[in-house]
This record gives C-alpha cells, sequence and structure tokens, in this order.
C-alpha cells in the first residue's frame, strides 16, 4: 500500500523545479534574446511567474508559459477545463509568439538591445497586467533570487 501511495504522489507532484525550469529553458531564453534584443531574463523571469515555474494548468495543458489570451484547443481535445488563454503546438512556439507580441509594442524599439530589466518590466508591465507595479516587483524578485541577469550575458551556464 506504501509503495502505490508513493507512486501516486509522484505522479501529483509537480513536473518542474524552478532550478529544472531554468535549466529547461535557459537556451532557448538566451537565443531568443540574441535574435530579438529582449533580455534573457527578461523571458525567463515572466515565464517563471506566469507558468508557475512550468506546473500551472494553463501551461500543462495548452504550453502557455506566458499568460497570453486567445483561442484554445481544450473543447476539440476532449478536455473539459475552460480557460481563456492561448494554446501553443510547443513550449518552444509560446516563447517565440512571446517575443513576437513584445516586438510589436512601442516602447520595444527604445530598449532593444539593453538589459534596463525595470524599463523592459515597466514597458511590458503596463500593457501585460492591471497591477503592474506588483507584477514587475514579483519579475523582479525571480530575476535577482534565480539570479537570471546572469543569462543577459549570454552565458547558458546556470
Amino acid at each position: 500500500m506504501l509503495l502505490l501511495s508513493l507512486g501516486f504522489l509522484s505522479q501529483v507532484r509537480a513536473k518542474y523545479t524552478p532550478k529544472r525550469y531554468i535549466q529547461t529553458f535557459e537556451q532557448q531564453s538566451v537565443s531568443l534574446m540574441n535574435e530579438t534584443g529582449i533580455p534573457a531574463s527578461i523571458i525567463l523571469g515572466i515565464a517563471m511567474l506566469e507558468s508557475g515555474f512550468g506546473n500551472s494548468k494553463n501551461c500543462v495543458l495548452l504550453h502557455n508559459h506566458f499568460g497570453i489570451v486567445g483561442s484554445n484547443n481544450l473543447k476539440e481535445r476532449g478536455i473539459k477545463y475552460k480557460s481563456r488563454y492561448k494554446s501553443y503546438e510547443s513550449d518552444s512556439a509560446s516563447y517565440v509568439h512571446f517575443c513576437q507580441v513584445v516586438q510589436s509594442k512601442p516602447y520595444y524599439a527604445k530598449l532593444k538591445g539593453t538589459t534596463k530589466v525595470n524599463a523592459w518590466l515597466k514597458g511590458i508591465g503596463r500593457t501585460y497586467s492591471r497591477s503592474y507595479k506588483n507584477w514587475m516587483k514579483r519579475v523582479l524578485n525571480l530575476i535577482k533570487k534565480y539570479h537570471l541577469k546572469e543569462y543577459d550575458k549570454g552565458s547558458i551556464n546556470g
């Protein structure tokens, strides 16, 4: 009985720890930074917050790491969970689309290529979150706690 319980608990456990999430997505974040000029720390920090380190229901079911609203295919897949968030073919597609959304915003041209984390979060936050000051603080805390600014140097060694 104990083994059955342990097996069940391991299935309930989160897919990602913060460390594993960073290890999984750091390379893509750095690559996108090099392509778009959006700091990897910003990409990773926002994804970590919005997806609950990849463990939120919307992230697991929709591959949506950034809380982007849009249509999804849950009903067609027979999943009875209602969500207003966009579904993606893959985790990678979610990351790419987030960067495309940021690139389409007016603040992007002024910030492209800089690593001014506060300026990026202010620009993104105003169009991204209703309570953007609290949202900014939460993302900044993740960036500091997990030393995400290191990835802005182009390094992918944790």
